[in-house]
């Protein structure tokens, strides 16, 4: 019972789409009608809006990191329940029809919540990787490859199965900028 608590409650969590909360409420506009279509944090940039595109990423991060947070303190055994849950919230909102966000941000806040260094590692390759191409898509991508890679180097051959099932999420879920990535296609992105 206390599993499947934790994994509705962590899932109803990610699932609220900050996104379009705020794009709704400051502009008037619904933002899967701006740039991809996409609820997360690198389109809520797109708006033109700088407030609005991190007070979404700061907010998609804190939607993992408070059940991730409380079950690491309350429940340790069942953390990558409440990570995996947050995440495929934010993936699948049930809100918007199953169609929500790529999840980095919510990958980010549970890798801070699980460990300071797995967050600092993914924060560092994602920069290193941006500020080389200017492609978000591609530093989200390195810096979730980073972590299985730490961690199995660390020989935690546990986590790194946990750690590699989420890239291959995050993968899943960049299918499209992975295609124009092939294609020289894909847009930079301009964080500042």
């Amino acid at each position: 019972m206390e599993l499947i608590t934790i994994g509705v409650i962590s899932y109803l969590a990610g699932s609220i789409p900050f996104g379009l909360i705020l794009t709704k409420i400051f502009l008037n506009k619904d933002i899967r009608e701006i740039g991809s279509g996409n609820i997360g944090a690198t389109n809520a940039l797109r708006t033109g809006n700088k407030l609005i595109g991190y007070s979404t990423l700061v907010l998609d991060i804190l939607k993992a990191v408070i059940p991730v947070l409380y079950v690491k303190f309350s429940s340790p055994e069942f953390i990558f329940i409440s990570a995996l849950s947050a995440f495929l919230g934010h993936v699948f909102p049930i809100w918007l029809r199953f169609k929500g966000g790529k999840g980095v941000a919510t990958y980010v806040g549970i890798l801070f919540s699980i460990n300071l260094t797995l967050g600092l590692v993914f924060g560092a390759c994602w920069l290193i990787t941006f500020f080389i191409s200017k492609f978000s898509s591609l530093a989200s991508l390195i810096g979730s490859l980073s972590i299985p890679i730490y961690v199995l180097f660390l020989d935690q051959k546990g986590n790194a199965i946990f750690f590699g099932i989420m890239f291959i999420l995050i993968f899943f879920t960049h299918r499209e900028n992975i295609k124009r990535l092939k294609n020289k296609e894909e847009t930079k992105t301009k964080i500042y």
